[in-house]
């Protein structure tokens, strides 16, 4: 099949990520005590690099579950504005389009908007291969980390970057193939100012809703440009 080739070829940069940063998952559900099949199951229905950390520590730490929900849903707020922009390229994918929603990470999103897909191909079903084989991707990392963990002592000091280095290259295919950059700017000034004013703990949900804010804004002007 060869959507499924060109999805592979065009995932490896992720696959590289996600095996690092899936396995960092799993070394930690081993440390805090939970069995192997948590790893498994909260990478396969819960799917959210950034909410999965966060939630197994504040389950470690014993808070409720409202408490919980609330703070991975302000984690993930953001995958409503990626949606939004998916919705013209999402339309005519049944019926894919709901794996599609659900798949939707950082890294599919930045894959999705960012390959050229050849016109001999289908554009759903590539599309759903990209996001099966990135959440393959995520799966599998953090069985094999849980079982690292198991058998040998490991110090993942630092591993945990990958992830970071990930979104610097995902950031720099998108400033390439994007000629609007008055978002990018945007969206960095958002993020300094978030963090120099809001503090750690409420920079996430204060940088998203002022980017937010400021493409509405700024929308018609880059739209003109």
């Amino acid at each position: 099949m060869p959507e499924k080739l060109f999805a592979f070829k065009t995932t490896i940069p992720i696959m590289l990520g996600y095996l690092a940063i899936g396995c960092a998952f799993g070394l930690i559900i081993h440390n805090a005590g939970y069995p192997w099949y948590v790893v498994m199951l909260m990478s396969l229905l819960m799917y959210a690099g950034a909410g999965q950390y966060a939630a197994t520590g504040m389950f470690a730490s014993g808070a409720g579950y409202i408490d919980i929900a609330i703070a991975i849903f302000l984690i993930n707020s953001r995958h409503m504005v990626y949606g939004l922009s998916l919705l013209v390229k999402f339309s005519g994918c049944m019926p894919y389009t709901p794996y599609l929603i659900f798949g939707l990470t950082d890294e599919t999103y930045g894959l999705l908007t960012t390959t050229k897909i050849p016109a001999m191909l289908n554009k759903a079903k590539t599309y759903f291969w990209v996001t099966l084989f990135d959440h393959s991707y995520w799966v599998i990392g953090g069985i094999i980390g849980f079982f690292i963990g198991a058998a040998v002592p490991f110090d993942f000091y630092g591993v945990d970057f990958a992830l970071t280095a990930l979104f610097i290259v995902l950031l720099t295919e998108q400033w390439k193939s994007c000629p609007e950059k008055p978002p990018f700017i945007l969206a960095g000034l958002c993020a300094v100012t978030a963090a120099l004013f809001a503090g750690g703990k409420n920079m996430l949900i204060v940088s998203f809703v002022m980017s937010l804010t400021g493409i509405m804004l700024i929308r018609r002007w880059v739209e003109k440009c």
